[in-house]
């Protein structure tokens, strides 16, 4: 069977994008729950799982860095935020607008990971051609 590392970029995008839906997700719960006393903001930890599978060797390639990288090593995972300090007595840690620029944010890096990965099947439409 012919093996190719072709769809090494694209798996690494798709799960970032996955990431980035997920981290949509929870800041619209944090907003949905920014009067419900108690309520811990949430978040998707992906971008420090990133760079531990993809390594700190500097003397080695991003394209096998990519590689290397295994699926099973880039969940993603939803966490409850109990670090951030809350101003309020009910004890809700939500900042709304902490939360709208971080909302902005993320669907600027969503539409970006999502262009990148047409990006990728163009190259590889035009490689075919």
């Amino acid at each position: 069977m012919f093996q190719s590392n072709v769809f090494d970029y694209v798996r690494i995008l798709d799960k970032a994008a996955d990431a980035s839906w997920l981290r949509n997700e929870a800041i619209g719960n944090n907003l949905s729950n920014v009067d419900t006393p108690g309520y811990k903001r949430q978040d998707v930890a992906f971008e420090s799982v990133l760079g531990k599978a993809l390594g700190h060797n500097r003397y080695q390639s991003t394209d096998s860095k990519v590689a290397a990288a295994k699926s099973k090593n880039l969940s993603v995972r939803t966490y409850t935020d109990y670090d951030s300090f809350s101003y309020r007595l009910d004890g809700n840690n939500v900042d709304v607008e902490n939360e709208n620029v971080m909302l902005a944010e993320n669907q600027l890096k969503y539409q970006g990971l999502i262009a990148s990965i047409n990006q990728e099947f163009q190259n590889l439409q035009t490689a075919m051609k």
